[in-house]
């Protein structure tokens, strides 16, 4: 009997009323403002009125390096969320809005899976309650106002060829990448070289998910910088004097959105930023929030430890002064194959042939991808647990071989079949993680606010990448010392890399060694609190692929949704 579709399993969900969800986590329904019966947002003013309730357990639900196919994060995420409940505990748990680029186009959506999922997945996956088009058009009003200073006699004296604020679109569009921009006549504005980025890699997402409150928020688009004059000084959105209408289109975008699983755990989505170039994890505000409503709290932290997580202790732990309990590190067979460096995995494509077949040795030597980010989340002194991600065509000796991985490194490890059994299928890692958050934790960030820009990136190059020092370009070279003389030195840093290794080499698997680190540039997200070094070639608008999910996305008879995934 062929397993049904995900989104076969979330149409035929029945739904708590989210009063009740809200009801469970503790939050007043005086703060929900419901959008129809899927979704509600939540008034911020709902966490100073839980601030006297127990904190939960805060643990983030990372990865091992992903292949283009990913391993399961989210649904794992899901899955022990509602697992707890079976254990007799609470959980919430808070996770990215998907970005609509990807769900038409290779990825497909972002809701969990089979029986772990956030649902109705149809509207977690499609608009939601409407915060990535706030925020796309809270770009884009300043990069307006940036093309109608200038056709006004620019007072700033903004160097067109210096302007680095692009406009953004929540679609997959390769074509938009680089285009020329006020074509047409002297009344269509002034001809410069510019582009478009995905929403997700905006920078007031990036702000939307750090700031702490609305005025947080406020102040944080006013230093988002929009380019240089012609005398090398920044220039921000507050002498654009846009950042306060910026602020007006963010005021419900910054209330986290109340959700549900299959099994009515609580699900706090909000915020979704890039996770090459900013943090990959949801808000601060999120967190704040669900900290005081359940047992435990589980975060999600996009791509592989190395980035994420990374990302989470270091910048989004920074910003929020939160300490983590436990950290859980996602991994499958088939990714600890693909470390072997024995088989190439392509995304919308079967999974190669002789990567089905039993072969545990294969798990072992893709191994050293699992100790090493195990020792990412260590380092930050956090204990980690390994969540075995079981598929339907593993082997037991297979599972087997990634728990003895574990076991060699100390770390509790448990198989989870989440995805077929819901939370019952992950009852064993909830067990083991509780048992991880009960120990005692010694968090700490990997390096001081006052670490100079080069060092805090050699500190993440070579404990967290592995590898034998840094290599920046006279570019890179100097405009980190420009960031310095600006007063940016005590920002942290977000690396700019791929996803697929480790290194900044996506053929690279495993734990690379001997090998450095190439910075070609270096960014600064003001507003967002973060400065970033680019290494190697990140884009930040995907293009659609051959066979995009939009060809298969349809309504059927009855104006119900098909093809989603």
């Amino acid at each position: 009997m062929r397993f049904p579709s995900d989104l076969t399993i979330a149409s035929q969900a029945t739904l708590a009323p989210l009063a009740t969800v809200a009801e469970t986590a503790g939050i007043p329904t005086e703060y929900l403002e419901p959008y129809g019966t899927g979704a509600a947002k939540i008034d911020l003013a709902a966490i100073a009125h839980l601030a006297d309730r127990p904190a939960a357990k805060y643990v983030v639900v990372s990865a091992i390096t992903p292949t283009p196919l990913g391993e399961g994060k989210t649904t794992t995420t899901v899955g022990l969320g509602q697992a707890f409940r079976h254990i007799g505990s609470s959980a919430t748990i808070t996770i990215r809005q998907p970005s609509m680029g990807p769900t038409f186009g290779i990825k497909g959506g972002a809701a969990g899976g089979g029986y772990s999922q956030v649902v109705p997945m149809e509207l977690l996956n499609l608009h939601l309650t409407g915060d990535m088009h706030a925020v796309t058009a809270a770009h884009n009003l300043c990069a307006a106002m940036v093309d109608a200073h200038l056709y006004h006699g620019n007072e700033l004296d903004l160097d067109t060829a210096n302007i680095g604020w692009r406009r953004v679109l929540d679609v997959n569009d390769r074509a938009l990448r680089n285009v020329r921009i006020g074509l047409g006549g002297d009344a269509d504005g002034v001809p410069r070289d510019s582009g478009f980025d995905i929403t997700a890699a905006s920078e007031v997402m990036a702000a939307l998910a750090l700031a702490m409150s609305l005025a947080d928020l406020r102040l944080r688009l006013g230093r988002i910088v929009v380019g240089f004059s012609q005398a090398g000084t920044p220039v921000t959105a507050e002498e654009l004097k846009v950042a306060g209408a910026m602020a007006v289109i963010l005021r419900e975008a910054i209330k986290p959105n109340l959700m549900q699983t299959l099994e009515h755990t609580p699900v706090l989505v909000h915020t979704g930023p890039f996770g090459n170039i900013a943090t990959g994890n949801s808000s601060i505000v999120a967190d704040q929030l669900g900290l005081r409503t359940a047992d435990f709290l589980l975060t999600e932290a996009g791509f592989g430890a190395d980035m994420g997580a990374e990302r989470f202790f270091n910048i989004k732990c920074r910003y929020s002064g939160l300490s983590p309990d436990a950290a859980v590190l996602v991994a499958t067979v088939r990714g600890l194959k693909a470390h072997s460096g024995n088989h190439r995995i392509v995304a919308g494509r079967p999974l190669p042939e002789a990567m089905q077949k039993e072969n545990p040795d294969e798990v072992h030597q893709g191994g050293a991808n699992l100790r090493k980010q195990l020792e990412n989340l260590s380092i930050h002194g956090v204990t980690p647990v390994v969540a075995i991600n079981a598929f339907a065509e593993d082997h037991p000796s297979e599972l087997a071989a990634i728990a003895e991985i574990a076991a060699d490194c100390g770390v509790r490890s448990a198989v989870s079949t989440h995805f077929v059994d819901g939370g019952r299928g992950a009852a064993e890692l909830a067990e083991v993680v509780a048992e991880a958050a009960a120990e005692p934790s010694s968090f700490s960030l990997l390096y001081p606010d006052d670490l100079s820009l080069r060092a805090k990136i050699e500190t993440i190059a070579a404990k967290i990448y592995g590898a034998d020092g840094v290599d920046y370009s006279e570019v890179a070279a100097e405009q980190i010392a420009g960031f310095e003389r600006a007063g940016c030195g005590h920002l942290p840093i977000c690396v700019a890399k791929t996803h697929l290794s480790i290194s900044s080499d996506p053929s690279l698997k495993g734990a690379p060694i001997g090998w450095r680190l190439p910075v070609r540039e270096v960014r600064a997200a003001v507003g967002a609190g973060f400065v970033y070094p680019i290494c190697g070639d990140i884009r930040t608008m995907p293009g659609l692929g051959r066979d995009p999910a939009a060809h298969h996305i349809d309504l059927d008879e009855n104006g119900g949704i098909v093809g989603l995934t």
